[in-house]
């Protein structure tokens, strides 16, 4: 066993062997050490995500937990990457996400043509899946998953967050229009926490793309973006240091929370019209 930083792969990988020893073996940490012959801070830290498991270490933990050897090889092959300062998944997997969000302590987001999954609607999150295309099942799946995440936002000691918001997300029509002003009003009851990019900003925060930023109490700060392919996770000092320098940029042309709910006012009663253009319908 080799203590190392954690990542937040390391992290989901400990947790997965956690919960196969609690289900599979029905012993306390400690009494799973005690059987193979272990200190107890031995399996603590790897199911933690703090220290790396060799191969031997591995064996011998799945095998208590009465997997054979596909299972191993299976795992094995993941968790060669555990500790990889930079992680590429497919996104069937979002446990990595969700329990970055789960342990973050901040969470900075930046969103051009959606709105942060964090305080989607539920119809407007379902719209969003449907009109990808995505059959039913897998809707309903990824759905259920998005909604779950959210309960992140809704514990006393949630994460301190902000989202910024490109302007063209409230331009894009998601779904009919009551879906769109009702994740409106969602906004508008955030917008303690939200930041409108304008479109007046320019070109350049247009075609950046989509990122979070977590910081935690005790673990490095983390990276993550995402797109078609794959989901992209990264600890590397140089990359975050550049993304936080983004959203510092990003901060000095983003509307203030007042703004930003004014604009979004504008917005509320008309999804399909432009909110520039002059109304006909107010006093």
């Amino acid at each position: 066993m080799t203590a190392l930083t954690s990542t937040a792969y390391s992290r989901d990988l400990g947790d997965e062997l956690r919960r196969l020893r609690e289900h599979h073996s029905g012993m306390t940490g400690a009494a799973f050490a005690d059987r193979l012959g272990w200190d107890a801070s031995k399996v603590s830290n790897i199911e933690k995500g703090k220290a790396r498991a060799s191969e031997i270490d591995l064996v011998q933990y799945v095998m208590l937990c009465g997997k054979g050897s596909e299972f191993f090889e299976e795992f094995r092959t993941r968790y060669r990457y555990a500790f990889d300062l930079n992680v590429v998944q497919v996104h069937d997997n979002i446990r990595t996400l969700a329990m970055a969000e789960a342990m973050a302590t901040k969470i900075v987001t930046y969103d051009v043509l959606t709105f942060p999954g964090l305080i989607q609607t539920e119809s407007y999150a379902h719209s969003l899946f449907t009109e990808h295309g995505q059959p039913p099942e897998l809707v309903e799946r990824n759905l259920r998953a998005r909604m779950d995440r959210q309960a992140t936002m809704r514990r006393p000691d949630r994460p301190e967050c902000l989202f910024f918001v490109h302007e063209l997300a409230l331009q894009l029509r998601v779904g009919d229009d009551r879906v769109m002003e009702d994740q409106y009003l969602q906004l508008l009851f955030n917008t303690h926490v939200l930041r409108i990019v304008p479109i007046s900003a320019g070109v350049a925060l247009a075609t950046r793309s989509a990122r979070m930023l977590f910081s935690f109490a005790k673990a490095e700060p983390l990276v993550y973006t995402e797109n078609e392919v794959a989901m992209v996770f990264s600890q590397d000092p140089a990359v975050v240091r550049e993304n936080k320098e983004f959203f510092a940029w990003l901060e000095r042309h983003a509307l203030d929370a007042e703004q930003s709910r004014s604009m979004l006012a504008n917005y509320v009663s008309g999804p399909r019209r432009d909110p520039h253009e002059p109304r006909t319908d107010l006093a």
